[in-house]
């Protein structure tokens, strides 16, 4: 499974986008996908996570009101809502996914959110 994240720009804080992760290669039917995040001179940290089958979501408590994730299995395509942008929401958004319940064990390059204050 190959995963392509896409999305990003510059916005304004209060602002909005959508970033999209499509997987390719085959179907996917895996446990999950989830969206990651990597500030500049930062770890990555987990922002939350969709069960692909059920369309279960979980996000942190940073992002909570303001991010949602979504999914289109028909297009095998992960989404992340994001409103209400800070700047400390900047940061390389990456996308993975989830064979089974025990690991990411695909990831996609990243997409870059900046938002200004």
């Amino acid at each position: 499974v190959q995963l392509q994240a896409s999305g990003g720009g510059l916005v304004q804080a209060g602002g909005s986008l959508r970033l999209s992760c499509a997987a390719s290669g085959r179907t996917f039917s895996g446990y999950a996908m989830a969206w990651f995040r990597q500030a500049p001179g930062k770890g990555r940290i987990f922002v939350g996570q969709i069960t692909w089958s059920s369309g279960d979501t979980h996000v942190v408590d940073s992002v909570k009101g303001r991010f949602t994730i979504s999914r289109d299995t028909a297009k095998n395509t992960m989404y992340l809502q994001m409103n209400s942008l800070k700047p400390e929401d900047t940061a390389d958004y990456l996308c993975a996914a989830a064979s089974t319940t025990k690991s990411f064990d695909y990831w996609g390059q990243g997409t870059l959110v900046t938002v200004s204050s």
